[in-house]
């Protein structure tokens, strides 16, 4: 699936440039178009003769090669896709804030296709705490990061930081481009998060929920083609910049927003962890302690899943999330009729790895024909196309 496509490779310095030799000889094989920017630092690792050779094509370096001007803003409109690999420390600082000192940052920040980077660096750079920081604001602006693997380091130490091997990347570049737009023209409303329920200036009730689970199907959707808007309750998840993203932070909040943006969406999926409840009052000051027993009353909070399910038109697609600790299927199969839901999700946190923080989730989806299918644990985002696979079967059912 990748011959005729134009791949932009960006090649900086680290040791791991020389797997960079291997992935253009198999893109090359594959039918791609290959033209390599290489840093100057980049040379110190592997030479521009052996890529430009593999490549077929000249290696682009400065601004200037041979007395002639390399056009960054063409280049960043010729290419399919931009991939950085292996992208430094250094170069990942640059792109995180707008640095740009040579060809490579030039074409970056005026690159209209999608951007790639695999990281490479040792594993103490790796999770130093700027770096995670660089990592998520590159994320923010809608790049891919393919993930880091674990091995051994240029240091001799083995540890995490380790670039994703040629093959590893080729398979993914593929998966990349051979992706159908089966979503493309809907419009999606996705729901995320906790909420955050006031009692005072000072105090909450919430609970454990990151949003990663509905941040991660929000972004598949996105992937697929959809227009997705994403309500996003208190949450440090930084969301890609495709995704329109709407924050709220109570229930109530959270019930206004999907009321009016419901009517126009064909597909609705409700991961937020909604409060079931909310004081009755909140104190505009600080409660001071002073009784040993402290009574708090609480109302319910609006029922959003059941509001939308009586307000589903025919067409629309309704996806319900059901969380449990016993009779799980009991209880997810009840919601799936008393919400008027098209599917509901089950997970349960008597499931190791599952629920709440963790990266990954084990689920199962209940329909109303009376269909249920088991998944086993694995990756939030690996899960978010599963929960997407079965949304568009029902589409096209």
């Amino acid at each position: 699936m990748l011959k005729g496509k134009k791949i932009l490779l960006g090649v900086t310095g680290s040791i791991a440039a020389y797997k960079s030799a291997i992935l253009i000889r198999l893109l090359v094989k594959a039918g791609a178009e290959v033209r390599v920017i290489m840093t100057e630092a980049s040379k110190n690792f592997v030479t521009p003769l052996s890529l430009s050779t593999l490549s077929k094509n000249p290696i682009i370096s400065g601004l200037a090669d041979n007395d002639s001007w390399n056009n960054h803003v063409l280049l960043g409109r010729w290419a399919d896709i931009m991939l950085i690999a292996p992208l430094s420390c250094n170069t990942l600082s640059k792109m995180a804030n707008g640095n740009c000192d040579n060809l490579l940052m030039a074409v970056y920040l005026s690159a209209i296709c999608p951007v790639a980077a695999a990281p490479a660096m040792d594993e103490d750079m790796w999770k130093h705490v700027t770096t995670k920081s660089n990592i998520l604001k590159i994320k923010g602006s809608g790049n891919y990061i393919l993930p880091v693997e674990n091995g051994e380091l240029a240091s001799g130490f083995t540890g995490e930081g380790r670039m994703k091997e040629p093959e590893a990347i080729f398979q993914w570049l593929n998966e990349f481009f051979t992706t159908r737009l089966e979503l493309k023209g809907k419009k999606v409303l996705v729901t995320a998060g906790p909420t955050y329920e006031p009692i005072d200036p000072v105090r909450f009730i919430g609970n454990h929920s990151t949003g990663k689970m509905g941040v991660a199907i929000a972004e598949e959707m996105n992937r697929r083609g959809a227009n997705v808007t994403l309500i996003l309750g208190p949450s440090s998840i930084i969301v890609t910049s495709e995704v329109e993203t709407i924050r709220v932070n109570t229930a109530k909040e959270m019930f206004m927003t999907c009321e009016n943006k419901f009517a126009d969406a064909d597909i609705t999926v409700m991961t937020a962890a909604v409060a079931d409840y909310t004081p009755l009052v909140v104190e505009p000051e600080k409660i001071k302690k002073s009784e040993p027993v402290f009574e708090l009353k609480l109302t319910r909070s609006p029922d959003i899943l059941s509001s939308l399910g009586n307000k589903k038109k025919d067409g629309q697609i309704l996806v319900g999330f059901a969380l449990e600790t016993k009779n799980e299927r009991e209880y997810a199969l009840k919601k799936l009729k008393s919400k008027n839901a098209d599917l509901i999700i089950l997970n349960s946190l008597l499931d190791e790895g599952s629920g709440f923080g963790y990266d990954t989730n084990k689920i199962t989806i209940f329909d109303k024909q009376g269909n249920e299918l088991q998944f086993e644990k694995k990756p939030k985002k690996d899960v978010a196309i599963d929960i997407v696979n079965c949304i568009i079967n029902l589409l096209d059912a």
